[in-house]
Parts: C-alpha cells; sequence; structure tokens
C-alpha cells in the first residue's frame, strides 16, 4: 500500500506557522517591554537652562526684623487696675518719668496696717528702752545713798582710831566702829560690782533693741516705699514702646505693659530653617539693601532652641553709622556661609521637588531623556552639579509633576 505523503507535508506547515508566530509574539513582548516610555510635550511648556561653570557663593536668604540692641521692659510692680495714665506710646521719656499710676485698695489697707503694727512695735522697744534707762538712774540714786553712808562710817572710823589710840574711847566702842566701817566698804563694794554687771546687761539689751527698731524703721521704709510701686515711672530714658495700658483694666504684678528702646542702636533678629542650624555661625557675615545701599551685616548670637522647625539667629551691623532705623522694620538679609569658587552648577528650578536631586531630563535636539544625577550645594540661585551632567548641556528646570514615571520627553 501506498503512503500519503499530503498529510505530513501538512503538519510541517502549521509547525512552520506556530513558530512563525511564536516568533512575531516574542519580538512585540520584547519591543513593549524594551521601549522606553515616552510623552509628547510642548516645547512652551518647558523651562530649559544650560549647565555651566560659574562662581558659586554658599549663602541663604531670609527675613529679618529690626530690634533695639538694648531694651527694658516696663513691668508692674503691684497688681491693681489702672487708675491713671500720663504718657503715650511713641513718646520720649526720661528716667523716673510718671508713666500711669495704679490703683488696690486691699493693697493699700494691707500696708496700712502693717505700718501700724511696725510702729507700734517700735513704740514698745522705746519703752522699753527707757525703762532700762530708768533703772540705771535709780541705781545710780542707790549708789549715791551708799556713797554717802560709806562716808559718813569712814569718817568715823579715821576720827575713833585716834581717840582710841589716845584711850578716850573704849574698845567695845571702837570694834562697833570698825564693824560699821567694814560693812559700808564692803556693802559700796558689791553694790558697785552688781551695778556694773546691770550696765553691761543693759548696754547689750540696748543695743539688741536699736538693732531691732533699725530692723524695723528699714521694714517700714520699705513698706513706704512699696506704696510708691503704684507709680509706674520710667527705669531708664528712651523711646517709650508697646504701651498700651487701658484704664480701669486690672494687671497682675510682674506683667509687662510696655518697653524702653534706650537709643543705643539696633540689631536684626530673625527665625531661620533648622536646615541651617550646623551652618550658621557666630562671625558670619552678610549684607541687606537700605535706602539703595548696600550695608554689612554680621552673626552676633545664634540660639539652637528649635522651635515649630526654626531658630532664632541675631545679627549686628557692621557699619559704625547711627542709621535712622525703627522698630520693626523688616530687611531681606543674604547670609553668606561660604566663599566664592567656580565649579560645575544648574540653575534652581522646581523640577527637583519630584526628582530631590537624583536624575533630571537632558535635552538633545528634539527630546529628552531622563538621566541619573547627583546634586550637592545649593543656594537661591544655583544647585552644585557633582556627577551625571556636563558643562553646555540642556537640561528641563520647570516642574516634573506630570514627568514622574516617564523615561523620554518628545518636544514638539
Amino acid at each position: 500500500m501506498d503512503k500519503v505523503i499530503l498529510r505530513k507535508n501538512k503538519k510541517i506547515k502549521h509547525l512552520s506557522i506556530g513558530f512563525f508566530v511564536f516568533l512575531i509574539l516574542g519580538a512585540v513582548v520584547y519591543a513593549s517591554v524594551s521601549k522606553k516610555r515616552s510623552l509628547n510635550v510642548k516645547a512652551d511648556e518647558l523651562l530649559v537652562k544650560k549647565v555651566t561653570q560659574d562662581f558659586f557663593e554658599d549663602f541663604i536668604v531670609f527675613q529679618a526684623k529690626v530690634e533695639p540692641l538694648k531694651i527694658m521692659l516696663v513691668n508692674i510692680v503691684e497688681g491693681g487696675s489702672v487708675k491713671e495714665i500720663f504718657v503715650e506710646n511713641g513718646a520720649m521719656v526720661t528716667k523716673g518719668q510718671s508713666l500711669a499710676r495704679m490703683y488696690n485698695p486691699n493693697t493699700e489697707l494691707n500696708y496700712l496696717t502693717q505700718e501700724t503694727a511696725i510702729i507700734e512695735q517700735i513704740n514698745n522697744l522705746n519703752i522699753g528702752k527707757l525703762n532700762i534707762r530708768n533703772q540705771e538712774l535709780n541705781l545710780a540714786k542707790d549708789l549715791v545713798l551708799i556713797e554717802h553712808d560709806y562716808n559718813d562710817a569712814k569718817r568715823l572710823f579715821d576720827m575713833n582710831i585716834r581717840l582710841y589710840e589716845k584711850g578716850i574711847i573704849s574698845r567695845n566702842e571702837w570694834n562697833s566702829t570698825k564693824e560699821s566701817f567694814r560693812f559700808q566698804e564692803e556693802r559700796r563694794s558689791n553694790i558697785k560690782f552688781s551695778i556694773n554687771k546691770e550696765k553691761q546687761t543693759n548696754q547689750l539689751q540696748i543695743s539688741q533693741i536699736n538693732r531691732s527698731i533699725e530692723t524695723m524703721e528699714k521694714s517700714l521704709d520699705i513698706l513706704r516705699n512699696n506704696k510708691e510701686n503704684f507709680l509706674i515711672t520710667a527705669p531708664v530714658s528712651g523711646r517709650l514702646t508697646s504701651f498700651e495700658p487701658v484704664l480701669g483694666k486690672t494687671y497682675q504684678a510682674g506683667e509687662s505693659i510696655g518697653k524702653i528702646d534706650s537709643r543705643q542702636g539696633y540689631k536684626l533678629v530673625a527665625l531661620v530653617d533648622e536646615f541651617y542650624l550646623e551652618k550658621i555661625r557666630e562671625g558670619l557675615k552678610g549684607q541687606i539693601e537700605y535706602k539703595g545701599r548696600i550695608l554689612g551685616v554680621s552673626v552676633i548670637k545664634v540660639i539652637p532652641e528649635v522651635k515649630s522647625g526654626r531658630f532664632q539667629v541675631e545679627l549686628f551691623f557692621d557699619s559704625k553709622e547711627n542709621l535712622a532705623l525703627q522698630d520693626g522694620l523688616s530687611f531681606g538679609v543674604k547670609l553668606i556661609l561660604s566663599e566664592k569658587n567656580k565649579i560645575l552648577v544648574i540653575p534652581k528650578g522646581s523640577f527637583n521637588q519630584e526628582a530631590l536631586g537624583k536624575w533630571i531630563f537632558v535635552v538633545k535636539g528634539n527630546k529628552a531623556e531622563r538621566r541619573t544625577i547627583k546634586l550637592g550645594r545649593e543656594n537661591p540661585v544655583y544647585y552644585e552639579v557633582l556627577e551625571g551632567l556636563k558643562q553646555g548641556e540642556k537640561v528641563i528646570t520647570s516642574s516634573y509633576v506630570d514627568y514622574k514615571e516617564v523615561e523620554e520627553l518628545n518636544i514638539e
């Protein structure tokens, strides 16, 4: 029997067609996988800049406000309600000038009660001191009588000793005279000793009383001075600011109701992003523009405490001239963090919000390809290029919000 050749040819043909279809599908899949994800964009939607070699100066720009170099707070010493206001906000005042008067009847009554009690204690101490003096006077009177008795006994003794030697008086009378004189002499000696001791004790008591009276008088002076604290006065001479007390309003002791600019110069105070905390230090130089002039400033204090993502920096004017500044004025400060040097840079743009310094679109003709790069330092004008770009290349610096997953842009 003969073999059917036609059947075998059909099998080979089917295998060939299947293999061919498989190759086509594989090529399609490979092409779809290996093909770059691209997007058509209009040229007027893009901002294109060149990579250049330029002088890079590491600096930051921030806003700073003018504050007096030396300022004194006007504080309330005795709390109460405002009774009188003598000056207006912004006025020039002199040290000791009356600014306002407070009123607190409870405190005033308390002062009066304390003053009366202290005066009563001082009077009692003075009475005690007077009693001691009277006691000493009585002792002195007693001593006068004792001295008189002693002198009489001595005079009788001197007379009778001669009479006894001549045999005019008897032995018994002489012995009585001697005993009387001995008694008056011993009595006089004992009384003098007691009086001296009493005087020493009294002097110590009087000294203690005097110290107590002196302390109470000082307390009385302080109390009377405290009564004057209801009158608020200027602690220094200068311009009064932030002074806005309200008649009848109650303020607490220690509360500040104003400031006095002592007119000894000004400083700039700024709040700077915490990113620059390690970069800013005392002595760094900067500049501001004032009435068309560029003035130099220097960092005089860095307060490293971070609040709400910012820390405080204080700057002083390098110029010694008397600048006509006012508290609260605002200036843009350019603070220089490093010296100028020529490096590879690209202009700053919004592209880096998505790229984060890791990639960028490089323009070649009517296409822009995504390329991996590495950026370094930055200032308000440039980014420093560390890797991935060459001088003269063009890059897109506008926003990449719509190009995050795109690898190639077709520029129309």
